[in-house]
């Protein structure tokens, strides 16, 4: 079997406008922290339909805002639900704001085995 190696570039961006340019939550700063990764520098920002352009693949983490993006970025943006990648029954990313500091390590742990399963589809050359 031969290995394929990914250049990728990553962003972040929301269907809504509520928290641009704030930082990351800080109990998701804190689960990330105890995770061995630093997001403090992140900012929020908002998708927009000239994003259409200049990305391959745009990720939702649930049917809402798989929905807003096509509204926004138009039919030919290709859109896929990141727990279709994770191996297990959650098909949506689960809201944790307004939740304890479990929520947000759960949502971390989807996030991970989704992103892992992203990423193991795309290197093994599946179309997503």
């Amino acid at each position: 079997m031969t290995s394929r190696h990914l250049s990728l570039t990553l962003t972040s961006a929301g269907t809504g406008g509520w928290h641009i340019g704030s930082p990351p939550d800080q109990r998701m700063q804190k689960t990330a922290r105890q995770q061995g990764l630093d997001i403090s520098n992140g900012r929020a920002a908002q998708v927009q339909a000239q994003d259409i352009h200049t990305t391959d693949l745009f990720v939702a983490m649930d049917n809402s805002n798989k929905k807003n993006l096509k509204n926004i970025l138009g039919p030919e943006a290709k859109i896929v639900r990141l727990l279709d990648f994770h191996n297990g029954p959650e098909r949506e990313v689960p809201d944790p704001y307004y939740g304890g500091d479990d929520g947000f390590e759960q949502v971390y742990k989807l996030v991970e085995s989704g992103v892992k399963g992203l990423f193991d589809s795309l290197e093994k050359g599946n179309t997503v």
